[in-house]
């Protein structure tokens, strides 16, 4: 009985490690996300106004 308690414990604590590990990885991902539009914003955006003043 007690190897099942044991069990059991040590699978809560593991799906609460892999929850964690999984939202920091989501979070960082979505960081990644927002800065890599925004430098693709600026970027756009200096192609179009260089393009416009060389004209």
């Amino acid at each position: 009985m007690g190897r099942i308690l044991l069990l059991v414990v040590a699978v809560i604590v593991g799906f609460f490690l892999i929850g964690t590990v999984l939202s920091l990885v989501a979070g960082l991902v979505k960081w990644a996300l927002i800065i890599g539009v925004v430098v693709l914003g600026v970027a756009a955006l200096s192609k179009i106004l260089g393009s416009r003043d060389a004209g």
